[in-house]
């Protein structure tokens, strides 16, 4: 399994939303600023999420993006299953896979293992503990 740019930037975009939430919605254009991200792959990404309920959109002069639920809300697994699509390391552990070996097939027992370990890891972190593992930005003032 490798994830694509689309799934890393989906999640580096949702996070950089829930780190600067202030209750006022969040530009794209000040996003793709402090992620060194391009603005119009970024707004392909949002469309994926608004679609899916996961940020809701403001429209006008001072729009943006929000979050339409707390960081705690969101597992990793969640955002990357939206932009990425199973997650599994091979066909046949994916969710209604079909193996037509599965009764004598060893190498099964191995993709379903690292399969649940995939999904065990990504679906018991969340935005907040990101946030949290984030380390603490600098001051932009000096006294």
């Amino acid at each position: 399994m490798r994830i694509s740019t689309k799934g890393r930037y989906a999640l580096r975009l949702m996070l950089d939303l829930a780190t600067n939430s202030n209750g006022s919605p969040i530009r794209l254009k000040d996003v793709a600023r402090r992620q060194d991200i391009s603005e119009k792959y970024l707004e392909q990404i949002i469309s994926v999420l608004n679609k899916a309920g996961y940020v809701r959109s403001i429209r006008g002069p001072q729009g943006g993006y929000m979050l339409q639920k707390a960081p705690r809300e969101y597992t990793v697994g969640m955002i990357l299953r939206l932009t990425e699509g199973s997650l599994a390391p091979v066909e046949c552990v994916e969710a209604g896979g079909v193996c037509r070996m599965e009764e004598s097939c060893a190498t099964r027992i191995l993709w379903k293992k690292l399969d649940d370990a995939i999904s065990n890891v990504v679906d018991n972190v969340t935005l907040e503990d990101l946030m949290d593992w984030q380390p603490q930005r600098a001051c932009d003032y000096v006294i």
